[in-house]
C-alpha cells in the first residue's frame, strides 16, 4: 500500500494542476482576442467607409471619389473601375474622405493659398457642394459650375509638401515608324520622336514653378543600287558599273528649362542640336536663354511664344574647312490642340544670326495624332527645315529640306 500511494504521489506531482492549466489557456485565449480586435480595428481604419454617387436616374454607386476637374467628376468602383461623368449626371454626392474644394479662380493658387482652403467631406445635392470639415462649421454651398477642382487630401498633402523626383512626373509620347523595300533597289527608312515634359507642381490648381522638357526627332533611310556588269558587245569591252548609295539622315534634339515668373510669364535657357545629311549639315548647336509667355491656355489648346539670345555653331560635311561661328536669337511659336479624335502639335521657329545677316534658318514640325487603342494612336508628322547660304558643295546644296513620316504612337503619363 505504502509503495502504491508513493507512486501515485510522484505522478501528482509531474501532472499539471487543473487550475495552473484553465488559466494558461484563458490567458492564450484572451491575448488572442485582444490580438484580432486590433486587427480589426487596424483593417477599420485602412479602409473607410465608401463614398455615395447618387446618379440622376436613380442608380447607386459605392466606391471612392477620385477628383473632379473642368465640370466633370471621375468616381471609382470596385467593378467598373474610374467611371468619368459630368455634373448635369449627377443627383448627390457623399464622401467619407477629406476633400478640398477649389473654385473657378484655382487654377492659379500659391501653395501658401492652397494650404488655406478648407478640408473636409464632401456633400452635393441640388447641383450645389458642401464642404463639411472636422472642426468649423459647413462652408457656404457653391454651385457645382463654380467648382473647377475636387482634390483629396493625400493629392492636397503630396503637391503642398512634396516635390516629384527626377524621374518623376513625366508626361510625354514616344512614336517609331519604318519601310523596307527589297527588289532591284534595296531601300530601308526608320524614323522616331520622343518628347517629355514635366511641370512642377504637377497639378493645374497650383501656380506653376518650373518646366522641363525634351524632344527628339530623327530617321534615317539608304537606298541601295547593287553593283552590275554590262556584257561586253563586239563594238564594246565589258563595263563594270559599282555600287551606288543614297542615303538620308537628319534629326533635331532639343532641352528647356523653364523658371516661371508669373502663372503665364517665364525665363527660359535651351540647348539645341541639328543634323541634316540632305543639307550639308553636319551639326549645328545652340546656346541661349531668353523669356516666354503663355498666351492662350485652355483645357483644349495651349499656345506659346519665345525669344532668345543664343550662341550658335554650324559646321558642313563637304565645302572644305567650313565652320559658322553666330551670334543670334530663336524666334518660336509652340501650339498644342487636344481634341477627342485627334491632338495635333506645331513647333514654327525663325533663327536669325545678328553677325552674319545672310546666314538664318527656320524650321516647321507639325503632328497629327489620331487615337487608336488606349495609350496607342497613329501619327503622321512633317518637318520642313530651311538652310540660307549654305557653303558650296558637289553635288550642290540644296536650301530648303522637306520629310513626311508616319508612325504609331504610345503616350505615357504621370501617377504623381
Amino acid at each position: 500500500m505504502t509503495l502504491c500511494f508513493g507512486l501515485a504521489a510522484v505522478s501528482d506531482l509531474n501532472r499539471p494542476a487543473p487550475t495552473q492549466s484553465r488559466f494558461s489557456f484563458l490567458t492564450l485565449l484572451a491575448l488572442t482576442a485582444i490580438s484580432l480586435s486590433g486587427v480589426q480595428r487596424v483593417d477599420a481604419q485602412a479602409k473607410p467607409a465608401p463614398d455615395e454617387l447618387v446618379l440622376s436616374d436613380g442608380d447607386t454607386l459605392h466606391g471612392k471619389l477620385v477628383s473632379s476637374a473642368d465640370g466633370k467628376i471621375i468616381f471609382h468602383t470596385d467593378s467598373l473601375g474610374d467611371v468619368t461623368l459630368a455634373w448635369d449626371k449627377v443627383k448627390e454626392l457623399h464622401t467619407n474622405g477629406k476633400f478640398a474644394v477649389l473654385d473657378k479662380n484655382g487654377n492659379v493658387l500659391t501653395k501658401k493659398e492652397a494650404a488655406q482652403i478648407p478640408l473636409g467631406t464632401v456633400e452635393m445635392s441640388n447641383q450645389s457642394i458642401t464642404v463639411h470639415p472636422a472642426n468649423a462649421p459647413a462652408i457656404a454651398p457653391m454651385p457645382v459650375g463654380n467648382a473647377q477642382y475636387i482634390v483629396d487630401e493625400a493629392a492636397l498633402n503630396q503637391q503642398l509638401h512634396h516635390r516629384p523626383g527626377f524621374f518623376a512626373g513625366w508626361n510625354g509620347a514616344a512614336t517609331a515608324g519604318g519601310s523596307l523595300v527589297a527588289a532591284t533597289q534595296n531601300q530601308y527608312t526608320f524614323s522616331g520622336g520622343l518628347g517629355i515634359v514635366r511641370i512642377v507642381p504637377t497639378v493645374t490648381w497650383l501656380r506653376p514653378k518650373n518646366r522641363t522638357s525634351a524632344a527628339f526627332t530623327g530617321s534615317f533611310g539608304k537606298i541601295t543600287e547593287p553593283a552590275y556588269t554590262i556584257p561586253a558587245t563586239p563594238v564594246s569591252p565589258e563595263i563594270f558599273v559599282p555600287e551606288v548609295v543614297t542615303k538620308s539622315a537628319l534629326f533635331h534634339a532639343e532641352v528647356e528649362r523653364d523658371e516661371y515668373l508669373t502663372p503665364r510669364f517665364y525665363g527660359l535657357v535651351q540647348i539645341a542640336y541639328d543634323h541634316n545629311y540632305a543639307q550639308n549639315l553636319d551639326l549645328q548647336q545652340i546656346y541661349g536663354g531668353g523669356f516666354g509667355w503663355t498666351f492662350l491656355k485652355t483645357p483644349k489648346q495651349e499656345a506659346d511664344v519665345k525669344g532668345t539670345i543664343q550662341y550658335e555653331r554650324r559646321s558642313f560635311i563637304s565645302g572644305g574647312s567650313t565652320e559658322d561661328n553666330l551670334i543670334g536669337s530663336t524666334f518660336a511659336l509652340d501650339y498644342v490642340l487636344h481634341e477627342k479624335f485627334m491632338t495635333f502639335t506645331q513647333g514654327i521657329a525663325f533663327i536669325p544670326a545678328y553677325n552674319d545677316p545672310s546666314k538664318y534658318s527656320a524650321n516647321e514640325i507639325n503632328t497629327f495624332a489620331f487615337p487608336v487603342y488606349k495609350n496607342f494612336s497613329f501619327s503622321v508628322g512633317t518637318l520642313d527645315s530651311y538652310l540660307n547660304n549654305p557653303p558650296d558643295s558637289l553635288p550642290p546644296t540644296q536650301r530648303n529640306s522637306f520629310q513626311f513620316t508616319m508612325g504609331l504612337t504610345y503616350a505615357f503619363k504621370s501617377k504623381y
